[in-house]
């Protein structure tokens, strides 16, 4: 399910620009899988929110998609996420990160849904380290991803939502967003975390 192919460069890519884009990464069966577990649960998708735990609240001017939290209720969800540990496993021998666990989340976005500019981590404040983007279809028009360049606001790269594509970017240095959809778009985004715990309790739990 995993196109070995496609990864030849990924950790040369993150470690000299701190993201990498790879087409093709995952097989079209599972992607075919994957958007069918969308289907699935498609009324039980519910609005984005900001911030986290106690602070966490939703707010469309600043986001509009809705998301549906992975919880291993199907096969294509376990797929995925065996993958993604054998990633996080190999970002781990590689780079010497501390990856703990990686935790994910379905992503729908109808037409003029956005996700303004923003990071995935907060420095020194959390523990989210390496962000992952899976694009489950390939909509026409709208639902791009921009990634700005380091403590700039030019912009580094713009990416176009297609099926079967996964971004990996380093959560606490790149502020991004997604320019409004204009068809529907699905995704999965997914963070690997360092362990932030305390007596055993992860921070935060998402």
């Amino acid at each position: 399910m995993l196109n070995l192919l496609a990864y030849d460069n990924y950790l040369t890519e993150i470690e000299v620009q701190g993201y990498s884009v790879i087409h093709q990464a995952i097989d079209e069966q599972l992607i075919s899988d994957l958007m069918a577990d969308c289907y699935r649960i498609n009324p039980h998708f519910t609005l984005a929110g900001i911030g986290r735990l106690n602070n966490l609240q939703v707010d469309d001017s600043i986001r509009k998609d809705k998301t549906y939290w992975f919880d291993g209720t199907s096969q294509a969800q376990v797929a995925y996420q065996a993958i993604m540990e054998n990633i996080k496993t190999t970002l781990n021998r590689t780079f010497f990160i501390g990856l703990f666990d990686y935790e994910c989340h379905y992503a729908k976005y109808t037409s003029g849904d956005f996700y303004k500019k923003h990071v995935d981590a907060f420095k020194g404040r959390s523990n989210r380290v390496i962000t992952s983007v899976l694009y489950l279809n390939t909509p026409a028009q709208g639902g791009e991803l921009v990634i700005y360049k380091h403590k700039s606001k030019e912009i580094e790269i713009i990416i176009k939502p297609t099926a079967g594509t996964l971004v990996l970017f380093e959560s606490e240095r790149f502020v991004h967003e997604v320019l409004p959809a204009i068809d529907k778009r699905y995704s999965i985004a997914g963070w690997f975390r360092k362990n932030a715990s305390i007596s055993g309790i992860i921070d935060p739990p998402r």
